[in-house]
Formats: structure tokens, C-alpha cells, sequence
């Protein structure tokens, strides 16, 4: 039987990018890790946190120890959900399994020492603190959630727990740039059908019929309109670095068989200061 290596066996230091402003709110720690300290191999390599990626399941323990463990949390205080790239947000106020995760793709909430994260390869994390009134959200937003609201049902889940617009801070984290995100004209009509003035979110790509979306734009406008006031983008490319970041899209234009998932998290913490 295969174990992970023990913490005393092995040790990384994390480096996951850091929003300052975030970091800026007392009682509040985050981090959206990169590919780079974990132990998985292959197309893997090496911080894959997702189960269900084909990925050796002890393998990924062993980066979700680690990532927790930078993030000054225990093993069993990570929330993450069995993503369906829907609107639907979670509520949580204890920890559950991986076994029993339930199926949404935002979680917030208001219980120190209780981390909510979601994994992306491509699709944007955007974290969200209220550090005034307590309130912590970390939502996965590709295409189909954003579209469909899932910004929008996350910041209503956290006013529901007390939080207030004013007082909340988002960044969006590593995630597929325009540059690097070319569509077809049915994927560009969907948009339009929603609403007219998405044209702003697509330029002509270098093909006739395709286009090229702005999808950390589109997520910041739909922030902005919902009433946050601090938004942060993190401008990374997760299709182009490719060894700073796992991307899905650059997976399948190589034709490549499996993909890994970065780790994107946040915790409140006892300390408010």
C-alpha cells in the first residue's frame, strides 16, 4: 500500500499569488496557488489539488495537505465542491467530506477557521471577503457559471450572512486571458442574446467566424454592476504560463489526454487582527 510522503519526509514552501488588497483585510488569509510544490507527476506536475482529474488520489492528499497547511488551516478545514459549472452557491459552517461534497460551484461563508476553495484550469477563482462584517466566499466562474450567475447568487449568499456590498473585497484570480480565448460565432450569439452590449467582450481573432473573449472583463463588469466596488483582477494567463499554471485549453490544443487543477482558497481567521 502507497502512503504520501510524511511532513517531516518532505516540505514546500507554497508561493500562491496574493491579492493585496485581500491581504490587506485583518482576519483574512488567502492564496491562489499555482501548479509548482506538490508531488503529482506527469501532465500532473506537480500541485494538482482536483480529484477526478485521473490524478493518483494520494498524490492529491498530499498537495491539498500541502496547500492547507500554507494557508495555516488543518487537514479537515478545507470546503471545496463537486463543480458543475452551474450558479449554484453552498453555505457552509463545518467541514465535510470529499465523498459527501456537494455538487455547486460557490461556497460562502461566515465560520473562522473554515476555508471555501475552488480549483480552475482556465476558468476564473474569484475570492471574496467581507472583512468588516465576517463574511468569506470563493466562487469558480468559467463561461456557462458567469453567464448563467453565478456571481451574482454568490453575493447574495453572503449578504444573506451578513455581509454588505460597500464593505466587500474581490479578486479574480489566474485564469484564461482574451488573448488566449478564441470562440466561435455561436458562442459569441449566446452572449448577444443575453444581452446586446456583450459585444464589448469579444474582438475578431485571427480567423474568420472566430472571436476572442474577454472573460476576466466580462466577470469584473458583472461585479461591478452587482454593486462591489473593490475588484481586483490578478493578470495572468493561465493558457500561455504555462509553468506557473494548469490550463485546460492549452491541454486541448496539444491533444493532450489529462489536465491538473490549481487551488484557489480563502479562510477567515480567529484573529482579527
Amino acid at each position: 500500500m502507497r502512503h504520501a510522503p510524511k511532513a517531516s519526509e518532505t516540505r514546500s514552501v507554497l508561493t500562491p499569488v496574493i491579492c493585496p488588497q485581500l491581504s490587506a483585510l485583518p482576519g483574512v488569509r488567502h492564496g491562489f496557488f499555482t501548479r509548482s510544490g506538490g508531488i503529482s507527476t506527469g501532465l500532473y506536475a506537480s500541485l494538482n489539488c482536483a480529484y477526478g482529474t485521473g490524478d493518483d488520489p494520494v498524490h492529491i492528499a498530499e498537495n491539498l495537505r500541502r496547500a492547507n497547511d500554507a494557508l495555516g488551516i488543518s487537514e479537515t478545514s478545507l470546503c471545496k465542491a463537486h463543480q458543475v459549472h452551474s450558479a449554484k452557491v453552498i453555505t457552509a459552517t463545518e467541514a465535510w467530506t470529499r465523498e459527501n461534497a456537494p455538487q455547486a460551484d460557490a461556497i460562502v461563508t461566515a465560520t473562522p477557521g473554515l476555508a471555501v476553495g475552488v480549483t480552475t484550469a482556465d476558468c476564473l477563482p474569484i475570492l471574496l471577503a467581507d472583512g468588516k462584517n465576517r463574511v468569506i466566499a470563493a466562487a469558480h466562474a468559467g463561461w456557462k457559471g458567469a453567464l448563467g450567475g453565478v456571481i451574482e447568487a454568490t453575493l447574495d449568499a453572503m449578504r444573506q450572512l451578513g455581509a454588505s456590498l460597500p464593505d466587500i473585497v474581490a479578486a479574480i484570480g489566474p485564469g484564461i486571458a482574451q488573448g488566449s480565448y478564441e470562440v466561435g460565432s455561436e458562442f459569441r450569439d449566446r452572449f448577444m442574446q443575453e444581452d446586446s452590449g456583450n459585444q464589448l467582450y469579444f474582438i475578431h481573432g485571427a480567423r474568420p467566424g472566430h472571436y476572442l473573449f474577454d472573460l476576466k472583463a466580462y466577470a469584473k463588469d458583472r461585479l461591478r454592476d452587482a454593486g462591489v466596488a473593490h475588484i481586483n483582477v490578478l493578470a495572468h494567463d493561465t493558457c500561455l504560463e504555462e509553468n506557473t499554471f494548469f490550463s485546460y485549453r492549452r491541454t486541448t490544443l496539444r491533444g493532450e489526454s489529462a489536465y491538473g487543477c490549481q487551488l484557489s482558497a480563502i479562510v477567515l481567521t480567529d484573529n482579527e487582527r
